[in-house]
């Protein structure tokens, strides 16, 4: 099998190099769908059910048990859209993989086996891991093997997840359902008085295309997985799906108690761009971005998600009679796409929960004068169109930056169209967007940022405790399966 970067240097014949030549002509940017998305609308065979009728899952919580937790890896069915059977990748066979909850200060080892036909990756996205347990996109999880990734757990409570990260197929991989939440807790948090029991929902909102016998349907070249990398040449700009699922359910309700959830937001598309509201209006009071709780909530009517970010927003149901329906909508959104989930407000409760005005302190980094820039821009990937940071497509035997463990740095991300920068290892800190200060969304520590069209993001970084090879990449997972990464080392 082919593990090296394809437009690296692939040479395919037939019908696989007809279409990867394809992509190779028009380096015209392609914005889909508007101007709100990066991305092509990938429509499904199936009928899609009607909105609002299909329970919301919650996915089971896995604890350590002596500091270890296993999870398999296999081809699995699920009945996605009701009446039909959808064959996933699952972590446990399950589509999202089960919530792994981990404690600050309490390493924990997930070991993974691989029972699916093709190799994977497993990367903690946000996690503060040891390079060789980071998920390095070319560190093979290979089918009928199984690995012990280890996290030291040194990091503030946050909201992370794992998902696949194997080079040139993250993209299809993720999409055929390898991702799972991994909660982070610590008594900082648990003595806020937050939300928490069955009023604290993870959601994880994602999109999908379906097959008319229920089968994901994605554009990859290799419908296989095995060699050639990419997707058709309409969709290398990104897929979008036209079913929204949250927790693997289309347009899901849940009951609710006239009460403060705390949700916990996750933006698994490929793609996709959401700016989320409640209809018929409210707040979502936010006290957590990426990297754990903000210095205080910041109140919010619609929040933007890009892909792989999270947000942790409460709200309050106590707001709305009971009865009420209250509807998570994306206005990025059309036609179904333009809601999300709802909520049911359905009897009154007690509520002893709370918002403190103060939540923990977040330390401001003070940058030194070490400053480095990324462009991300469509380019060439050898004969073929792709993505590509400052001009160059990802080559893991290059490295590209070599910060030193404990200095402050700026980075400045620039864009020709929406990318979500990724950094691995250590969060940052938004210091400007587009030469004005940041964003409404931009606070706390974040380890994503959503890159909009020909603008730059400033950034704060500090990597701190672990020296080796990261990556910095576009989660728009067709850009990264296309190249769009590079490769920095610590030391």
């Amino acid at each position: 099998m082919i593990e090296r970067r394809g437009f690296l240097g692939l040479v395919g014949g037939g019908a696989a190099g007809a279409g990867l030549a394809g992509c190779g002509i028009d380096l015209r940017p392609l914005v889909g769908n508007g101007s709100q998305q990066t991305a092509e609308l990938l429509r499904s065979a199936a009928p899609s059910p009607p909105p609002f009728t299909v329970a919301l899952p919650v996915p089971p919580v896995r604890p350590p048990v002596g500091g270890l937790i296993e999870v398999v890896q296999r081809v699995a069915e699920a009945e996605i859209l009701p009446g039909l059977r959808t064959a996933v990748l699952g972590y446990d066979g399950i589509f999202p993989g089960p919530t792994i909850e981990s404690r600050r200060g309490e390493p924990v080892r997930v070991r993974h086996r691989n029972e699916l036909p093709v190799p994977t990756v497993v990367h903690l996205h946000g996690g503060h891991t040891p390079p060789e347990h980071d998920g390095w996109p070319m560190d093979l999880l290979l089918p009928a093997g199984s690995r012990d990734y280890a996290y030291p757990m040194d990091q503030r409570a946050a909201t992370l997840w794992y998902h696949d990260h194997r080079m040139d197929f993250t993209g299809p991989q993720v999409y055929r359902g390898l991702a799972g939440f991994h909660l982070v807790r610590d008594d900082e948090e648990d003595a806020l008085g937050l939300p928490s029991g069955e009023r604290e929902l993870p959601l994880m909102i994602c999109d999908r295309a379906f097959e008319a016998d229920g089968s994901l349907r994605y554009p990859s070249i290799d419908r296989t997985l095995r060699e050639v990398p990419g997707v058709e040449q309409p969709w290398m700009e990104g897929v979008l799906g036209d079913v929204v699922l949250v927790n693997g359910a289309p347009w899901p309700v849940a009951e609710v108690d006239a009460a403060r959830y705390r949700l916990r937001i996750l933006n698994a598309s490929n793609a996709r761009r959401y700016r989320l509201a409640l209809s018929p209006g409210g707040e979502l009071t936010q006290i957590g971005s990426d990297g754990g709780l903000l210095a205080a909530p910041v109140r919010h009517t619609a929040l933007d998600v890009a892909p792989a970010e999270r947000f942790d927003v409460v709200v309050d149901f106590a707001a709305y009679p009971v009865g009420s329906e209250v509807t998570l909508v994306n206005s990025l959104g059309t036609g179904a796409a333009a809601q999300v989930m709802r909520f049911r407000v359905v009897r009154a409760a007690r509520d002893d929960s709370r918002v403190p005005a103060q939540l923990p302190t977040v330390e401001p980094l003070r940058p030194g004068p070490v400053r480095r820039e990324w462009r991300f821009t469509r380019g060439r990937t050898g004969r073929h169109a792709g993505w590509t940071i400052n001009g160059l497509p990802f080559d893991p035997s290059r490295i590209d930056a070599r910060p030193r463990l404990g200095d402050v740095e700026v980075w400045r991300f620039s864009s020709d169209l929406h990318h979500p920068v990724h950094v691995h290892l250590d969060p940052f800190q938004v210091l400007s967007r587009g030469g004005h200060p940041p964003g409404p969304s931009d606070g706390g520590w974040k380890d994503t940022v959503d890159l909009q069209p020909a603008q730059d993001v400033e950034v704060a970084v500090r990597f701190t405790d672990h020296r080796g090879r990261y990556v910095i990449h576009c989660h728009n997972l067709e850009h990264e399966d296309m190249a769009m990464m590079a490769a920095f080392a610590t030391s």
